[in-house]
């Protein structure tokens, strides 16, 4: 069996976002192997979500960005179980993330948003997996739109 430190442990949650004990129990079931422990948390961050999905999303939060001109803007409605998560910075920061994406590249509904890469090169359903796995709640992608103007668009979001 392979020596786990602490640092080990440490690196593996930097990469993952996930607690302290899975991470270790991953590294010992990978024999140390970070790089295959990551792996193995990606593939039970898909049974969690698999688990989770149908639990009830009635809580959440909107996702909204508007374009440097002006001209164009996004929302993005995405759902979770408790406000607990819909406060949850992470959370927060997907919901900001998928609006970006929306704007930038012309999505029109939630399947093509799930189906989109991020700017890091992830997918968004494997991004929505591994949130779903730190954050312990199913998160939906409810609903997205993108609008354009000949004016300007201002937002508020409260």
């Amino acid at each position: 069996m392979a020596d786990i430190t602490a640092s080990l442990v440490k690196e593996l949650r930097d990469l993952t976002g996930l607690g302290m004990m899975e991470c270790k129990k991953a590294l010992i079931e990978a024999s140390g192997d970070i790089k295959a422990a990551e792996d193995l948390l990606r593939i039970k961050s898909g049974a969690k979500a698999n688990r989770a999905a149908n639990r009830i999303t009635a809580e959440g939060t909107i996702g909204l960005e508007i374009a440097v001109d002006r001209k164009s803007g996004a929302l993005v409605e995405v759902n979770c179980e408790t406000d607990f998560v819909a406060k949850n910075e992470d959370f927060i920061n997907f919901a900001k993330n998928l609006a970006q994406l929306t704007l930038t590249q012309n999505l029109t509904d939630a399947d093509a948003l799930s189906k989109a890469t991020l700017q890091n090169g992830e997918n968004v359903e494997e991004f929505r997996k591994a949130l779903i796995m730190k954050l312990g709640e199913n998160i939906s992608i409810r609903r997205c739109m993108r609008h354009a103007t000949q004016g300007h668009l201002a937002s508020y979001l409260h």
